[in-house]
C-alpha cells in the first residue's frame, strides 16, 4: 500500500481517468485526482494559456502565456505526483484518446464539446463528470448511462458553461467537486451519480435529475 493510500483510507492507483480542459476546473480536477494517487490520468486541451483566464488557473504564470496548457500541466502535474502516469494531448477533443480511461471529465468552456462527449459516452456506455461555473455559481454531475439521466436532461446543455468572471473560489469548489465524483466512482459509491450538485454562493445543494421519460432512477 502507497503512503497516499494509507493516509487516505482508499487506494484509487488501478484506475484512469480523461479530463478534457486544462484551465480553471481542469487543473483543479487533475491535481485532486492526481494528488489521491490515480493511477493514469490523460489531459486534453487545445488552447494555450491566456493572460486574463491566470486568476483561476494557477498552476501557469505570466511567463507561460501563450504555450499550449496540456503540455505545461502534464509537465507540472508529473512533478507533483511521479507515481501516476500522465499523458498529454495538445489539441482537440476525439472520443478514440479517451479508449483505455475509465471515465471522463469535462472542463470545457463550449457546449459543442460537451454535447459531443454526452453523445460518445453514451454510446460507449462510459460515465462521465460534467462541471460548469459562472461567477459564484456552479454545477457538478456524474452520468452513468443507462442508470442515470444525460446531460440534457440534467439541463447541462443549456449555458456555455465557463465564464471568464468567475472566480478562483468557484473554480477549485466545482474542479475539486468533479474530482471527488471520480473517486466516487472508483470506490463504488454511485449513489452519487443523477445528482445535480449546485454551489451557489455560500450555498451547496442536490437535485435528483429523472430520465426524460419519468422512469425512477
Amino acid at each position: 500500500m502507497s503512503l497516499k493510500s494509507e493516509i487516505q483510507g482508499f487506494d484509487i492507483s488501478g484506475h484512469s481517468a480523461a479530463v478534457i480542459g486544462c484551465g480553471g476546473l481542469g487543473t483543479n480536477i487533475a491535481v485532486h485526482l492526481a494528488g489521491a494517487g490515480i493511477g493514469r490520468l490523460l489531459l486534453i486541451d487545445y488552447d494555450r494559456v491566456e493572460a486574463r483566464n491566470l486568476n483561476r488557473q494557477y498552476f501557469y504564470t505570466g511567463a507561460d502565456v501563450g504555450e499550449e496548457k496540456a503540455r505545461l500541466l502534464a509537465a507540472r502535474l508529473q512533478a507533483y505526483a511521479p507515481e501516476t502516469e500522465i499523458a498529454y494531448h495538445a489539441g482537440a477533443y476525439e472520443a478514440a484518446l479517451c479508449d483505455g480511461y475509465e471515465i471522463v471529465l469535462i472542463a470545457v468552456d463550449n457546449l459543442e464539446t460537451r454535447r459531443a462527449v454526452n453523445a460518445d459516452c453514451a454510446a460507449s456506455g462510459k460515465p462521465f463528470v460534467n462541471g460548469s461555473i459562472n461567477g459564484f455559481f456552479g454545477t457538478a454531475y456524474l452520468c452513468i448511462p443507462g442508470k442515470t439521466p444525460d446531460l440534457s436532461a440534467a439541463g447541462c446543455l443549456d449555458g456555455a458553461g465557463i465564464k471568464n468572471r468567475s472566480p478562483s473560489s468557484t473554480a477549485a469548489i466545482i474542479g475539486a467537486y468533479e474530482a471527488k465524483l471520480a473517486i466516487d466512482y472508483f470506490l463504488g459509491h454511485t449513489q452519487s451519480a443523477g445528482l445535480l450538485y449546485i454551489y451557489d454562493n455560500n450555498e451547496i445543494r442536490s437535485l435528483q435529475i429523472r430520465r426524460n421519460d419519468l422512469d425512477q432512477l
